[in-house]
């Protein structure tokens, strides 16, 4: 496999610059803060193919989705994240030529994302008729102060001949969405200032007609340099500070580009957001560069104490995990509760930057053993505080009790697929197991007991509405669903769908027998209500197939044209050509297909894991692995987990590498729209929860390790209820070792030892 960065612990770096690579260098060159992130694009002029990406988390738009075929209980609009202001924008000159990549000479190319201090850099020489200068990149998003992006370019004549360099800064709010009907912009310009050094942009998304706020952003830049000012130009809709210098052979010049970002979403007027601004960059305006990068990097380090994984002996597998979670964590890390994590974070437009049911089933058990429990806590909260949104999206398909959406940004359904909207709703299931994963990792009874019992109840509501009772079977069933595997549109009883209905419905009861007297008098449910859904969990029917004793995945899922040739892997009769399927065949192919994108039965499976016995979960691991195509980035994960367990060690290690290096080795052939930042989770289970076996056994840690034959070692750190061990997997054994907290038990290899 040829691979675009090389290998480094810490670092994704690259000495080649390939035109038709371009985009999947922005994508893997990302930064962000939580608070905003952008791709790594340059900061100069780029003539050829570029997605110059900027986002502001929580800042988006309703585009329309009304179209001939609209039904009703369709969403009325498409949310997506929106481009915002270009704030690293730089116009480079030499001797009055501008420098483009796409056009120029130039050598000594690098391009180098590190990842243990968070910053970006990038350099490269340039000859333009007869000069030859050297530039370098570097910039950061505060981890400190999260509204804060610094960007630095030294420039250095390393020719013959004295040159001319011009610098223009710019703030630039001509900014498009890929995605945008027919070149539509979504900002309006409410206010620009620029003086010598400094400039000031104000913007505000353009009306909708669905009611949905519009969102001002403002940008002021500071730049510190020894160049001397020229005359600027002036833009409609952009401000530019510009400076030039003449260099002699070997002199060097610098540019310090300080820019604070703030929204609407924590100002309730124009005033009080430019107040904020100015009174943020002076504070800003007075600190060396040195101080800021410092506070920025301390965060960092205290981030990686807590989670950073080691490994020894397979470089490709460190630099995986780290990536990984360095991507994760610049694009949530808890401090904002309206916030969440899309599925490209900051990274691309594609999936329109909202909230999936990816956070719930794969992000939360990341953040319940690497940050403190405010962080996941702040998850949950999200998704109550959103409830009404969950109302609506039922009552608009005539149902009763929270239908949480499969895409959001408020609460209300916004993903413009019928099959995925409306058909994919096991996520209300997954979205009561985060609740359940929290409390049992965590102890804290306070969140199920109160608010998460309203998510309980009002999401078991909705499916004692949703499903149908089958005279002629006598049981219960959900019909005209999609589940986890995308590639099986409006299906009858999808067997993860039923189960976790049924989990849903038999966790509210239990939740409903614990909560104290005034919090069950509020959530209302009758003694006929509890009855039924009782008798929902009773009968509920669950596809079996008792020839090959496996859950089937849904009814008629067995008739497909499945060949199982002991000699052959079901997959493997795909040639490279065809894959992946989802971009060379048609959708209608696909359907027909005995294919599965991701895991299905196998993710209620990975839920529940010790509710199935080793033969119960070999069998079903045998008959459907072989059928995935993991086209889903969240796929490898789960059969790398489940693997793990049912001791198939080389297929493990194998599918941590397909999740571990899912973008850095461009599996799937799109990384150029952006990283799969939640499916980075996948790295850290696999490794937890796969290849150190991490379980909770009666409110009690357990592991069960094994080591990679390729590795030497790996060592975790993680939290469980107040402490942070460590845990150390080499040749001679297994090491826990308690790092904060109090002393605890844990079970290792079915032993009891005192972690202390």
């Amino acid at each position: 496999m040829k691979r675009t960065f090389e290998i480094q612990p810490w670092n994704v770096v690259t000495h080649e610059f390939h035109a038709e690579d371009k985009r999947l260098l922005e994508s893997m060159t990302s930064l962000g803060n939580e608070h905003m992130g952008l791709r790594g694009f340059f900061e100069e002029d780029y003539s050829g193919d570029s997605l110059q990406g900027t986002y502001i988390g929580g800042v988006w738009y309703p585009d329309k989705t009304r179209v001939g075929w609209w039904k009703i209980g369709y969403p009325e609009y498409f949310g997506k994240v929106v481009n915002a202001v270009n704030f690293v924008k730089m116009r480079l000159f030499i001797n009055g030529e501008v420098v483009d990549l796409a056009k120029d000479d130039f050598t000594d190319f690098e391009l180098n994302l590190d990842m243990k201090h968070s910053k970006l850099m990038r350099s490269f020489v340039v000859r333009k008729n007869g000069a030859t200068v050297r530039f370098e990149f570097e910039r950061f998003l505060s981890a400190d102060t999260k509204e804060l992006a610094d960007i630095f370019v030294k420039v250095t004549n390393i020719g013959q001949e004295a040159v001319e360099i011009r610098i223009d800064s710019l703030l630039d709010g001509d900014v498009y969405n890929e995605d945008s009907n027919y070149g539509e912009q979504f900002w309006n310009i409410v206010d620009k200032k620029q003086e010598d050094t400094t400039a000031s942009l104000l913007m505000e998304t353009t009306e909708n007609p669905f009611g949905t706020p519009q969102f001002l952003v403002g940008a002021q830049m500071l730049n510190f340099t020894t160049m001397h000012n020229t005359a600027a130009n002036d833009y409609e809709k952009a401000v530019e500070n510009s400076f030039m210098a003449t260099l002699q052979p070997n002199e060097t010049t610098t540019l310090e580009k300080r820019v604070v970002v703030l929204t609407s979403r924590d100002y309730a007027s124009i005033g009080k957001l430019t107040a904020a601004m100015q009174q943020l960059s002076d504070q800003v305006g007075v600190k060396t560069r040195a101080e800021l990068q410092a506070a920025h990097e301390a965060e960092w380090e205290n981030r990686w104490k807590k989670s950073d994984i080691q490994i020894a002996g397979d470089d490709a597998a460190q630099q995986g995990i780290r990536f990984n979670l360095y991507q994760l964590f610049s694009t949530y890390y808890g401090d904002d509760a309206r916030l969440n994590i899309g599925p490209k974070g900051f990274t691309g437009e594609k999936y329109g930057g909202a909230t999936y049911w990816d956070t719930e089933a794969f992000c939360l058990p990341v953040y319940l053993g690497t940050t403190n429990p405010e962080v996941s806590r702040n998850l949950l909260m999200y998704r109550y505080q959103q409830l009404a949104g969950a109302y609506h999206n039922a009552k608009q398909q005539g149902l009763k009790g929270a239908l949480y959406p499969m895409v959001t940004f408020n609460g209300i359904e916004c993903h413009n697929e019928w099959e995925i909207t409306f058909e994919e709703i096991h996520r209300n299931g997954d979205i009561a197991f985060a609740i359940y994963n929290y409390t049992r990792y965590t102890g804290d009874t306070s969140y199920v007991l109160h608010e998460g019992s309203k998510v309980l109840v009002e999401t078991a509501r909705f499916w004692a509405d949703r499903v149908h009772f089958s005279q002629r079977h006598q049981q219960y069933m959900i019909h005209g669903v999609t589940g986890a595997d995308e590639y099986e549109n409006n299906v009858d009883n999808n067997w993860y769908t039923n189960c976790i209905a049924q989990w849903n419905i038999a966790y509210a009861l239990e939740i409903l027998s614990q909560v104290d007297e005034a919090q069950y008098q509020q959530l209302q449910v009758s003694e006929e209500e509890k009855a039924h859904w009782q008798d929902i969990v009773d009968r509920m029917y669950l596809p079996y197939d008792e020839k090959l004793n496996i859950f089937v995945q849904h009814d008629g899922f067995l008739d497909k044209n499945i060949i199982l040739d002991e000699h052959q892997c079901p997959i493997n009769q795909l040639s490279a050509e065809e894959r992946p399927i989802n971009q060379h065949w048609s959708w209608d192919k696909i359907l027909r297909s005995p294919y599965i994108k991701q895991a299905d039965v196998l993710q209620y499976i990975w839920y529940f894991m010790d509710d199935f016995t080793e033969e119960e979960k070999k069998r079903n691991f045998d008959f459907y692995e072989p059928l995935t195509v993991h086209e889903s980035s969240l796929s490898a994960s789960i059969y790398s987990i489940i693997a793990s367990d049912i001791h198939y060690e080389d297929k493990a290690v194998e599918m941590y590498e397909r999740t571990a290096r899912l973008d850095l080795d461009n599996y799937n052939n799109d990384t150029e729209d952006g990283l799969h930042i939640t499916s980075m989770s996948g790295s850290w289970l696999a490794i937890v929860q796969g290849f150190a076996g991490m379980r909770i056994h009666h409110d009690q840690l357990s592991f069960k390790p094994f080591l990679p034959k390729k590795w030497d070692h790996y060592q975790f750190r993680m939290y469980f209820r107040n402490r942070l061990i460590e845990v150390q997997v080499d040749q001679s054994g297994t090491t826990i070792r308690l790092v904060e907290g109090k002393p605890l038990t844990v079970e290792l290899n079915g032993k009891q030892i005192e972690v202390a």
